[in-house]
C-alpha cells in the first residue's frame, strides 16, 4: 500500500514536470495568468482538476 502511494506521488511530479521542461516560457505565461485569477477561481480550478482525478481513478478501476 505504502509503495503504490509513493508510485503515485512519483507519477505525479512525473507528470506536473513535463510542461515546464517541455515549454519553460508558456509555463510561465500560465502561472502569470493564475496569480491574476481571485481565489475562487483558483479554487475551481482545483476542486475541478481533483474531481477528474478520481473519476479517472475509479474508471481504471472499473475497467483494467
Amino acid at each position: 500500500m505504502l509503495q503504490d502511494v509513493l508510485r503515485a506521488v512519483a507519477l505525479v511530479f512525473l507528470i506536473e514536470g513535463i510542461v515546464p521542461f517541455v515549454s519553460p516560457s508558456r509555463t510561465r505565461r500560465l502561472f502569470a495568468r493564475m496569480a491574476q485569477l481571485d481565489e475562487r477561481a483558483v479554487r475551481v480550478l482545483g476542486l475541478t482538476s481533483m474531481l477528474g482525478g478520481v473519476i479517472a481513478l475509479q474508471l481504471l478501476r472499473w475497467f483494467v
